[in-house]
């Protein structure tokens, strides 16, 4: 009787059968093995139960093809509400080290942070599991784990309102995220004000840190700079390098003209009554502002590569009316979409130099 209660509580290991691949044989009950076949999931939704999770996981494995055998690789999951975090339990080690890809997956509205459990130890002869091992990222997910690296940016001076999304929204209006972590309060889950990310193109990191740091938000301004130990010195200085035409760091010195990026997608302008919509709307909305001389957003062309595409350039009557308006739109929302500002070169604007 002791043997068997030991072994339903996972004392003894249920079923020890080395022969049988990993992948097919539910190992349930294994003390050994358990806290490999765990992952803790953070960042978690309202309003799920956890069947939900179960089954969406189950989905993503099956439908990227990390399931390693018949059946469902996601076994268990237990979500500990006032916290804020789940911890799924998964068939296989094989299988939970290839869930770990989907770190940063959308799940009901919400990024999940997939991590090991805190005492996780690898297991050893299993592949995949050694600690210097690297999970490869699924395409479109954008993970929570941003690894120290030359290109790995840190943004600071975040207004608390922002959640994750919308600063995502501001960071991917120069271009896609391969990383991104907003730091919260353990406790609140509330935003602390400053995160990491790092960006699919790496040659796209200067150009973001010049666009954004020094960039007006609310009351507060954004210091954006390279995370790298090299680079500590340098907190709170304005970078240095520039947005190809646009002047300076941040916003920059005005001018009369004002360039607006993450207001308008590509996908957006290819209607023509979509087009003539949306140039109406932002004319009106700069209108309140001062004189609109001339508006210009670059549409695209099928197999064409047009400069300036997804940005708007508004022209004003003088440089003051352009600040009142960069002041105005900046941070504010589009589509659902944070506006970025910057003024922009009257000459390179007059040239079509987008």
């Amino acid at each position: 009787m002791q043997y068997k209660s030991m072994q339903a509580a996972g004392q003894i290991p249920a079923t020890l059968m080395p022969d049988t691949p990993q992948a097919a044989v539910p190992v349930v009950g294994s003390c050994i093995t358990r806290q490999a076949r765990r992952i803790y999931v953070g960042n978690i939704p309202f309003g799920f139960n956890e069947q939900e999770m179960i089954d969406f996981f189950n989905q993503q494995m099956h439908l990227n093809g990390l399931a390693q055998a018949e059946g469902n690789p996601i076994l268990a999951c237990q979500v500990n509400r006032d916290k804020n975090f789940a911890f799924l339990e998964c068939r296989s080690i094989d299988e939970t080290t290839q869930a770990m890809a989907f770190d940063g997956i959308n799940f009901k509205g919400q990024s999940l942070k997939l991590r090991r459990p805190l005492n996780y130890q690898p297991v050893p002869g299993n592949s995949g599991l050694e600690s210097g091992s690297t999970i490869m990222g699924m395409p479109g997910v954008v993970s929570t784990v941003v690894p120290d690296s030359p290109n790995k940016i840190f943004v600071g001076g975040l207004p608390n309102y922002l959640n994750e999304e919308q600063v995502k929204e501001l960071l991917t209006s120069f271009g896609p995220l391969k990383a991104f972590n907003l730091v919260k309060d353990v406790t609140s889950s509330l935003s602390k004000g400053y995160a990491f990310a790092e960006y699919a193109d790496p040659t796209i990191t200067d150009q973001a840190i010049a666009g954004l740091n020094g960039m007006q938000l609310g009351d507060k301004k954004l210091i954006v700079q390279r995370a790298s130990a090299g680079n500590k010195h340098m907190v709170g200085a304005p970078a240095q390098l520039q947005v190809p035409g646009m002047v300076g760091s941040g916003p920059g010195q005005p001018t009369e003209v004002l360039c607006l990026l993450n207001m308008v997608v590509p996908e957006e302008l290819t209607d023509e009554e979509e087009y003539e919509d949306i140039l109406e709307d932002i004319r009106e909305e700069c209108g309140k502002f001062g004189e609109v001389r001339s508006l210009e957003i670059p549409r695209p062309v099928p197999g064409v590569e047009v400069p300036g595409c997804g940005k708007v350039f508004i022209e004003f009557g003088s440089s003051m009316e352009c600040q009142k308006a960069q002041h105005a739109l900046t941070g504010r929302k589009f589509s659902n979409r944070v506006v970025v500002t910057s003024y922009f070169d009257p000459d390179k604007y007059h040239r079509r130099d987008f």
